[in-house]
């Protein structure tokens, strides 16, 4: 069992009429990834708790329909249960499948996106491949770390973590196994740094981002920095090597503490396509390198782009994918609803010397077909959606008239809708695979290839 967190902020009582723990024997897992149990006639979703064991588990919430829960004790174990290796597993939201062997995980993610495929679409890929998998720890290079300063019995309490799991509480951390270990192993110190700080009580959190050689801080705080908390932070950044920024208000007050002279921008490699990609702290990227330069290879693989070919990247953020099908392709149109990202895809192609892309800002959840930039069709198309999914896009996609489209997922259920949206506009799934871009994680990544007829 993990230490109990220092504060835990207005839980629910469980409901009066519930016993306050309860055996199960565990049937399945639910789409995320918690186990399913029938006690008393009724559904129960327990944390922590794997397909076939005997659990005790503690109840935490009920519903009309199901109750919730998470096991206290494993009273018969799965032959793939894996001990975690953090102290916060019973708490902090960051990771949930510590208690799963990792070889496992991914299977089970497997196995929830063909059944999401089958029950929202009707469907299966004709073709599953490998997944892509890499390091299971220290490969985190964007999160968020809360801050709080909160009263209780024993006074002001400092709380510097993540948010619970099902919850917007904050649980306090000492150290995080799936960070980049530039950030993790300076957790300690941060701790002690924003205790030591004047303005702590108007601190609300930390952005991390790791780029390849350098990793950054953006602290995000409501009232002006004192100039002795000024100091601290830039003291900091001057002993660890971190670049430290700071952001007052909204996301363009963003600025950088120290170092005060040279490169303002973070970068990651592409090394297949010879390219290097800068970004700034706050903006979009993928959180795992290795996953991310799997990924990127093997959708260009599926998509096959020819340099007599126009290529359409949606949702293409700061050119991920849309560079590296640039060294390919004959043309590369990229669109990004998030005006900074496309100046970001500009600068990147510059950056690169490539002068056969073309970046657009547009809302993809609106109708896109007469925008100047999709005249003349192209014959092929990727997209990168958020959770949300794509389906206006994929609406609109017809008219294109593209003979193969790659779907890059970060949600099993959308990706699902959307196939079937493209099964009804002519195009048939002929390739998908998970990612494990959130090892630990009950994140579902994965990419899918869909094929119109000849």
């Amino acid at each position: 069992m993990s230490k109990k967190p220092r504060f835990i902020t207005s839980r629910k009582p469980v409901t009066k009429n519930l016993p306050a723990q309860a055996e199960a024997c565990v049937e399945k897992f639910s789409h995320d990834m918690r186990g399913i149990a029938r006690v008393a006639g009724k559904t129960v979703f327990i944390d922590n708790a794997l397909p076939g064991e005997k659990v005790l588990f503690r109840y935490s919430a009920r519903r009309a329909r199901f109750d919730e829960g998470s096991a206290v004790e494993i009273l018969q174990a799965s032959p793939q249960r894996s001990a975690p290796c953090c102290p916060h597993i019973n708490f902090c939201g960051g990771c949930s499948l510590q208690h799963l062997e990792i070889g496992a995980q991914i299977i089970e993610k497997q196995k929830i996106l063909l059944d999401q495929l089958i029950r929202f679409a009707g469907i299966e890929p004709k073709e599953i491949l490998p997944p892509l998998v890499a390091a299971s720890y220290g490969y985190r290079r964007k999160a968020r770390i809360g801050i709080r300063q909160l009263k209780s019995r024993r006074g002001k309490e400092l709380i510097f973590g993540f948010r619970e799991k099902r919850s917007n509480d904050l649980t306090d951390i000492d150290e995080c196994h799936v960070l980049h270990p530039a950030i993790a192993r300076q957790i300690p110190t941060l701790k002690q740094l924003v205790a030591d700080c004047d303005g702590k009580a108007y601190f609300s959190q930390l952005d991390v981002a790791v780029g390849d050689d350098v990793a950054a801080l953006v602290l995000r705080h409501l009232k002006p920095l004192s100039e002795d908390d000024r100091e601290r932070w830039i003291s900091f950044a001057k002993v660890s090597g971190i670049h430290m920024y700071i952001q007052p208000g909204d996301s363009t007050s963003v600025r950088r503490l120290w170092p005060e002279q040279g490169e303002a921008f973070l970068s990651y490699a592409l090394p297949e396509f010879d390219l290097t990609m800068r970004f700034q702290p706050l903006d979009f990227i993928q959180v795992n390198f290795e996953i991310n330069r799997q990924m990127v290879s093997r959708a260009l693989q599926w998509l096959d782009p020819q340099p007599d070919e126009r290529v359409l990247d949606l949702f293409c953020g700061l050119g991920n994918f849309t560079l590296p099908l640039a060294r390919c392709a004959g043309e590369v149109v990229g669109i990004e609803g998030v005006g900074a990202l496309t100046r970001r895809g500009v600068e990147n192609a510059e950056l690169n010397t490539l002068d056969n892309v073309q970046f657009y800002a547009a809302d993809l959840n609106e109708e896109i077909i007469n925008q100047p930039w999709a005249q003349g069709g192209f014959n092929k198309i990727l997209l990168d959606p958020p959770r949300s999914g794509a389906l206006q896009a994929v609406r609109s996609i017809a008219s294109f008239n593209a003979k193969k489209i790659v779907y890059v997922s970060c949600n099993p259920a959308t990706l699902a809708r959307d196939a079937g949206a493209l099964t009804q506009l002519g195009y048939h799934l002929t390739k998908a695979c998970v990612m494990d871009m959130f090892p630990d994680t009950d994140h579902v990544e994965s990419m899918a290839v869909f094929e119109r007829d000849a």
